[in-house]
């Protein structure tokens, strides 16, 4: 499915919601996971891209020692700038950086890391040979990214909730971008046509608790490009749509704290040693 102009919205009020609900509602697990990951594979040096508001990053701070240098990149202003302004327990490197043209030498990391921003990416297996041009022979690409809408319970709801609000001009964000390119076959002839010389995926089922629907209702709806899409069909109707999704999220899963399944896969995607 074609990208939106709007999947790249992440405007300063979006990266505030992204930060203060989205993050502990999906992406912490996953966060956590990546970072662990990284650790298990002792780099000296690793660089992060579409690290968003920096929930990754932190989470590589507080694993990876010192003598590991770290460099977090976004496309994104407002989400860098999030980031930056939260911050790190030690003296990380940020940086303004298009995944599709990296400003760094061939070379330059053992590790480079992408928590749930491949979908984002215009052309993927061009931006995985420019991730493999910046990695060190012997470097590992790190990724994840969503399964299915179906495997991710909250954010379907939130879309069917939207389609029935928007039945002429359902907004499609969640189905055309997180949850669109999971295909194991589709991510493998991607990782393979940027000449990785080897390619792992492993799923990771996780849950996803939120204190209750107003608060994952308010996540997805104003925190995510799914707000542009909203108010490109409805202006000033961005609170009576999160009504909405709150009412349909309450229906299945109840009042009080709810949770829902999240599932995603897991990617490493190995360079070649040299000969």
């Amino acid at each position: 499915m074609t990208h939106s102009a709007s999947d790249g919205s992440f405007t300063n009020d979006v990266a505030a919601f992204y930060e203060s609900m989205l993050v502990p509602l999906i992406f912490e697990p996953y966060a956590d996971d990546l970072a662990e990951r990284v650790e298990a594979l002792t780099p000296g040096s690793v660089l992060e891209i579409a690290c968003g508001t920096g929930v990754v990053t932190r989470a590589l701070v507080a694993r990876l020692p010192e003598s590991c240098s770290i460099t977090a990149t976004d496309l994104n202003q407002a989400m860098l700038g999030h980031a930056e302004a939260i911050g790190t327990s030690r003296p990380i490197t940020w940086g303004q950086a298009d995944v599709m043209d990296l400003p760094y030498p061939d070379n330059s990391f053992d590790v480079v890391v992408c928590q749930f921003g491949t979908m984002f990416f215009p052309e993927r297996a061009d931006a995985y040979s420019e991730v493999r041009r910046v990695l060190k022979p012997g470097g590992t690409f790190l990724f994840n990214i969503w399964n299915g809408i179906a495997d991710n319970e909250f954010a379907q709801v939130v879309t069917q909730a939207l389609a029935a609000r928007f039945p002429d001009d359902p907004p499609q964000f969640m189905v055309r971008t997180p949850h669109g390119h999971s295909s194991p076959e589709e991510i493998e002839a991607d990782v393979s046509a940027s000449g990785y010389a080897s390619c792992t995926l492993t799923q990771r089922d996780d849950v996803s608790p939120a204190g209750d629907a107003r608060l994952a209702a308010m996540a997805f709806c104003q925190g995510t490009p799914l707000r542009a899409e909203i108010e490109a069909r409805d202006p000033g109707g961005l609170q009576s749509a999160t009504d909405a999704v709150e009412a349909a999220l309450q229906a299945r899963h109840g009042q009080g704290p709810i949770e829902g399944k999240i599932s995603a896969v897991i990617v490493s995607a190995e360079t070649a040693l040299p000969a």
